[in-house]
């Protein structure tokens, strides 16, 4: 039987048919398709005073998987299904955040060895079956073919991005006495300043840091703690080291042109050497040279980095936007995100900066991408700044983005919908959180969502919100349709919920959020179980209720017994212990409940006099004159104050035989003589 997306595409195909056929009866139709005909360029006049011409296609030519796109928009996301990355083998379908990122590890890993063994052995991989067409997927050529010196070898090294190997073919060719061509050099220095200085990584081989690039970025690392030029999370990866061969080969460069200066500056900026970038764009401007405008978004980008105060920040921004107008660069949509991005760290001029810098975008034409809102949320919503004040930039962004799709244009496009989300978790705002979450599913703006990391951040907060704001059947509601298939929630996100719950008053659902907890892998939280433990022991409830309750306890139970999946059991403590029996007292089960109450002493726990108190009530009930003895027993054995007042109570409560009466009177002596004797150690 075929599936209801395939159903849904044929009707979809069937209408388009009917719609054809419809035209083609039509008149007009007709005489359009027949002036075609007769004349293949022929096109079709408007009336008079209408400067505008239809051209008709002879053929629509379809796109190869245009079939897949239209049945692929027939069929919705199933949220009871795991991601799609996990669909080819049902077994390894992840249940935890943990798998998750274990499984996409793998996936990738697998990935990464068919590449190195396709591209090790290519001659067994020659044939092409796909249709259409997959690059990809075919062996990548990494061997050079041409193994003498000469400038050919080093335009294939470059071809290769086989950074060492073209720096030595190049140096063998200049102690050689052979002129390298500016172009090639070009490349070669473009090569340099986009890889650091050292060969790129490839997919399907492991990353091997090399000792003094380790030790260069120590120094390094050191150098700028004393200068407090950036941060040391900045100095993650390849840094700017001086006397590069970058920098070596340009000084050895006989000509230079503008290319030249601008990979050199934007190498820097890449890699950290701010300063340095600025005195480069200062030689490249006295050889009377201009810069594009990529050198100048690395610029802008810089400028923030290079003075300490804000006002110096803007003022540098100002400058080199000028000189940019000088040298008549146009600017284009990363010109304006870099200015935006760089007033992130301008304090309180960024505000009124940022809404000028938006106006001269769109004065000029340029359409914003998700980056331009997502750097103008980061202005008006800084988290724990001075600046910060009441504003509705958020609502006017969603007022301008709401029902557009987005395509990637600028690589901080995925930090708009986390960032965006943040913001409503910050206003409590759940209305706005909903309009967010409704842009995410226009067009292909899924895309944006970035990382599998970027997405958890995202659903995380909104989850967060809604736990805070919904009523629980809506949080409910989100929670199937979120869980497992797009969200793994952490073990603060199911303590949310579990407020939730509290705050409507629904701990029965308890019982099955147990499970999932359990599924999810967060039994190893200790907070997280003693929440769930808490919240049900905390009221009584109805006796179906108290039952699903003392079930679940019992479960809780296992794993501070054996643990879960192989982990180290939880450590009992005093109010895990008494939570569970208070809840296996409620439900009636005495028998279990006293054998919890002997765990207690056999992890050096005391149980409290509330919890004595409950079980005394309960044996009352029962009329249990052995186990209210029991009971005495026990609290004397802990050497608990509350024994004397215990026995007592028992004496007056319950109908007590002479034997029994005199082991109650030998427990009361042995425990006023050992308050006696706290007493007096106490007094010493």
């Amino acid at each position: 039987m075929a599936a209801p997306g395939v159903h849904a595409g044929l009707q979809l195909f069937g209408s388009t048919r009917r719609l054809l056929h419809k035209l083609d009866k039509c008149a007009v139709f007709r005489s359009y398709t027949g002036s075609c005909a007769l004349n293949q360029n022929a096109t079709t006049a408007l009336p008079a005073g209408s400067s505008e011409e239809i051209v008709l296609p002879r053929k629509k030519k379809w796109d190869k998987i245009a079939v897949l796109q239209a049945l692929a928009s027939t069929v919705n996301r199933d949220p009871t299904a795991a991601h799609y990355m996990f669909q080819d083998d049902p077994y390894l379908f992840p249940k935890t955040s943990a798998e998750f990122k274990l499984y996409s590890l793998s996936q990738e890993s697998g990935r990464n060895t068919a590449k190195y063994i396709i591209n090790t052995y290519p001659k067994y991989f020659q044939k092409d079956y796909a249709e259409p067409h997959i690059p990809c997927l075919m062996p990548e050529a990494f061997e050079p073919q041409i193994n003498d010196i000469s400038e050919d070898a080093l335009n294939e090294r470059i071809q290769l991005r086989q950074v060492k190997a073209a720096v030595d073919i190049f140096d063998q060719l200049i102690q050689g006495g052979t002129t390298v061509s500016l172009e090639t050099t070009n490349k070669l220095l473009d090569l340099l300043c986009f890889y650091g200085d050292r060969d790129p990584v490839r997919d399907d081989q492991p990353e091997h840091k090399e000792a003094d690039e380790v030790e260069a970025v120590q120094e390094d690392f050191q150098k700028r703690q004393k200068g407090r030029l950036r941060k040391a999370s900045d100095l993650i990866g390849v840094v700017w080291r001086e006397n590069n061969n970058a920098e070596r080969i340009f000084n050895l460069m006989p000509e230079k042109n503008e290319r030249s200066f601008c990979s050199l500056i934007r190498g820097m900026v890449k890699y950290g050497a701010y300063t340095k970038a600025f005195s480069m764009y200062a030689d490249l401007l006295n050889n009377r040279m201009t810069a594009d405008v990529h050198t100048f978004n690395a610029l802008l980008a810089a400028a923030p980095n290079t003075r300490e105060k804000y006002n110096e920040k803007w003022e540098l921004i100002v400058e080199t936007l000028n000189q940019m107008s000088e040298q008549k660069v146009q600017p284009n949509l990363l010109t304006f995100n870099a200015v935006l991005k760089s007033l992130r760290k301008c304090g309180s001029l960024a505000r009124t900066q940022s809404l000028q810098t938006l106006n001269e975008m769109k004065a000029l034409g340029i359409e914003p991408s998700l980056a331009t809102f997502d750097h103008l949320l980061g202005i008006f919503y800084k988290a724990a700044s001075s600046v910060r004040g009441p504003t509705d930039m958020i609502f006017e962004v969603l007022d301008e983005i709401e029902g557009k799709s987005f395509v990637a244009r600028d690589p901080d496009d995925v930090y708009f919908f986390s960032n965006a989300m943040r913001v409503c978790l910050d206003l409590k705002d759940v209305e706005l959180a909903y309009r967010l979450h409704q842009l995410l599913g226009e067009g292909e703006n899924w895309k944006l969502l970035g990382d599998a990391f970027q997405q958890s951040v995202f659903y995380g907060r909104f989850f967060n919100l809604l736990c805070m704001m919904e009523h629980i059947d809506m949080v409910m509601k989100w929670y199937k349709d979120l869980i497992p298939s797009l969200y793994y929630p952490n073990s603060q996100g199911m303590m949310d919920l579990l407020q939730a719950l509290d705050t409507d008053s629904r701990l029965d659902l308890i019982p099955q959020i147990w499970k999932d907890i359990k599924q999810l892998g967060h039994t190893n939280k200790a907070d997280l179980v003693e929440e769930v433990l808490a919240l049900m022991a905390r009221d009584k409830q109805s006796p179906e209720v108290q039952a699903s309750f003392a079930d679940c306890s019992l479960a809780v139970k296992s794993v501070y017994e054996v643990g879960d999946r192989g982990r180290t059991a939880l450590e009992w403590t005093a109010s895990a212990l008494g939570n569970i029996t208070s809840l296996l007292l409620r439900a009636g089960r005495m028998q279990e409940a006293w054998g919890i109450l002997q765990l207690f002493k056999a992890n050096n726990r005391i149980p409290g006099e509330a919890l004595l108190a409950e079980f005394l009530e309960c044996a009352k009930e029962r009329r249990d004159n052995d186990l209210a003895i029991d009971l005495v027993k026990l609290a004397a054995s802990f050497s608990l104050t509350t024994t004397a007042k215990f026995a007592s109570r028992v004496k007056e409560e319950f109908l007590l035989s002479e034997e029994q009466k005199k082991s109650l009177e030998e427990l009361d002596v042995l425990s006023s003589d050992s308050s006696d004797s706290d007493s007096d150690s106490d007094s010493e």
